[in-house]
């Protein structure tokens, strides 16, 4: 399957990064100071969405109250000071590792920022797998497409030359958009439900999809 491509374009935030039970966390403290209703781990998972602030809209924050850009500071600032309680997904390493083995070039497109991500992936010790890091310009995590196309046409790549792997809906759309398959897995933001809708291979985990190759 992935043997196929010239490239593997990874989505970082709750595909190779395990953080989703810290964004929990991090949400529900946010609702707590507002006096709203805490999500459990399965009602994020289905209600987590591109862009983010619907996702905050649905989970009960009312920016006629205060704004999106307030809320996502508080967010972020809180997610920085929190971010290495996290680590990488199970057998995301050896993945990674087997990917390099069979000579597949791999680059990670990200809606976390550009400076926090390479800082990130330097830390987990990863930067040697990628031959891009590509992140936002803001801590708003808006949309990918735009860096995804331009990534693209710096690699040179075809329509089905490369494959996205990702962990939300947004990552599949991305994908069409720029001209890669799309594989998801549904360890990460979103749960398997949602994912089904993009028709494309879903795996349980990373540890699944490297049972795969």
């Amino acid at each position: 399957m992935i043997s196929n491509y010239k490239h593997i374009i990874w989505d970082w935030n709750g595909t190779l990064f395990n953080d989703v039970e810290v964004c929990v966390s991090i949400v529900n403290s946010l609702l707590s100071k507002r006096n709203l209703l805490p999500l459990s781990l399965e009602k994020y998972k289905d209600i987590f969405t591109f862009p983010v602030k619907d996702y905050y809209v649905t989970a009960g924050f009312d920016f006629g109250k205060e704004s999106f850009e307030v809320v996502g500071k508080e967010w972020m600032d809180e997610y920085e000071r929190r971010k290495h309680e996290c680590g990488l997904s199970n057998s995301a390493l050896p993945l990674l590792e087997k990917i390099s083995s069979m000579k597949i070039d791999q680059s990670i497109l990200s809606a976390y920022s550009q400076h926090t991500l390479v800082e990130v992936v330097e830390s987990c010790g990863l930067t040697k797998y990628f031959s891009h890091l590509v992140g936002l310009d803001n801590i708003y995590a808006s949309s990918k497409v735009k860096l995804g196309k331009e990534l693209m046409k710096k690699l040179e790549l075809n329509n089905g030359e490369a494959l996205l792997i990702g962990d939300t809906t947004h990552d599949f759309e991305v994908a069409t958009e720029i001209g890669a398959d799309c594989i998801l897995v549904a360890s990460g933001h979103q749960n398997r439900k949602n994912l089904q809708r993009c028709g494309v291979p879903i795996f349980d985990s990373i540890k699944e999809l490297l049972g795969k190759i």
